[in-house]
């Protein structure tokens, strides 16, 4: 071999492995990227599943010592960590329950949604009450941070204006139910019934959270009752007027 041609074999060896070298290079360059966007996502999920596992450690804490007694210590020794990994994600208690708060009244709406369906006006005044009641009181019983934290003296306002509103759109929700039952009633006295009976509901789960087994189910049943007697009068000839002319 001449050394014209051992020269232009040797370059052609140089620039194959320069380039085996620029091909292998891009792969690990590709590799390293996938994995630098797949530490994110993982940290993510991490720290997402933190969150929630703190905020079931302050549901379970602000339901034992109530929101003013508990303390950010309190949570954290809940949830099995140290103050400081609680202090990554909340910088305080408020923090906490102003997160916590907002994910229950999220799921509250949905239950709320679903309990007063137009269907349910459909309903014989009883059935239609167990309709609407049973996933309002269980959401209740399921969730009772969240009767803590809509029903504490202080807390914070942030949740405490959103109640106020979830209130009124309750409220709301109410009146058209019963505006279904009484189409021919004022407006203005429709409001005054809705109101009335919102507040015996609100009384009566005071009572029912505060009783559990065989009591707590006495008094869903008493509050069940209570609802129907007063409302009765009221829609009990509409409705059945309603219901035979739905049957023709």
């Amino acid at each position: 071999m001449t050394v014209p041609e051992a020269k232009a074999n040797k370059t052609a060896t140089e620039a194959a492995v320069e380039a085996a070298t620029e091909a292998a290079g891009g792969a690990g360059a590709t590799t390293a990227r996938a994995a630098d966007s797949a530490r994110p996502r993982r940290r993510q999920a991490r720290g997402e599943a933190r969150i929630a596992q703190l905020l079931r450690a302050a549901a379970e804490v602000f339901c034992t010592s109530g929101y003013t007694a508990s303390s950010t210590n309190a949570i954290a020794r809940e949830a099995g960590v140290s103050p400081g990994t609680l202090y990554q994600f909340f910088p305080n208690k408020e923090a906490i329950a102003v997160e916590l708060g907002d994910r229950l009244l999220d799921r509250w709406r949905d239950t709320y949604g679903a309990a007063f369906t137009q269907s349910h006006t459909e309903l014989p005044l009883d059935r239609m009450l167990d309709a609407v009641l049973d996933p309002l009181i269980a959401f209740n019983c399921e969730n009772p941070a969240f009767f803590v934290l809509m029903h504490g003296s202080e807390i914070p306002g942030q949740i405490t204006d959103a109640h106020d509103t979830l209130h009124a759109t309750m409220l709301t929700r109410v009146e058209s139910v019963l505006a279904g039952y009484l189409p021919d009633m004022p407006a203005p006295q429709i409001h005054r019934i809705a109101e009335m009976a919102f507040m015996v509901f609100k009384a009566g789960l005071d009572l029912i959270m505060a009783s559990e087994g065989e009591e707590r189910a006495a008094y869903i049943q008493e509050l069940k009752t209570v609802m129907f007697r007063y409302l009765d009068p009221l829609v009990g000839d509409d409705a059945s007027r309603l219901g035979a002319d739905r049957a023709h």
